[in-house]
């Protein structure tokens, strides 16, 4: 069976994602797509990638994600996908980015500094 890998990261969440011809049935840590994302919101966004190239349910998903938040994996998740539709069709190209489906942000937590309450904000100043 043909099967297309995709990675996705964002933060400190990373996804990996593989791809096989199917009916469409997401499985998510071992879990079901709705269990371990609940909201529509979040499903939307993270089949987003297949609605736009117009594959919703022709293909099987299998995520293993872990790391930060549920936004971050969830946009980790997106990425993923985008990638493994890449290396699935090479032609999808041009309708991903332009949505902006293939770009990684790159934003991560400053880390805190000495001398210094957090990574910017300083320590209460006292007069006396």
């Amino acid at each position: 069976m043909k099967e297309y890998l995709g990675t996705g990261r964002r933060k400190t969440s990373v996804s990996a994602v593989r791809m096989r011809p199917g009916s469409g049935k997401v499985n998510v840590n071992g879990r079901i797509f709705e269990d371990y994302f609940p909201l529509e919101l979040q499903r939307k966004t993270i089949l987003a990638p297949l609605e736009k190239v117009g594959l919703p349910a022709s293909f099987d998903l299998i995520v293993r994600v872990r790391g930060g938040g549920v936004e971050a994996q969830m946009i980790a998740t997106r990425l993923g996908i985008a990638r493994a539709l890449l290396v699935q069709n090479e032609d999808f190209k041009a309708q991903l980015k332009e949505e902006g489906y293939l770009t990684r942000d790159s934003r991560k937590k400053e880390r805190k500094k000495y001398g210094r309450a957090g990574a910017r904000k300083r320590f209460q100043f006292s007069k006396r």
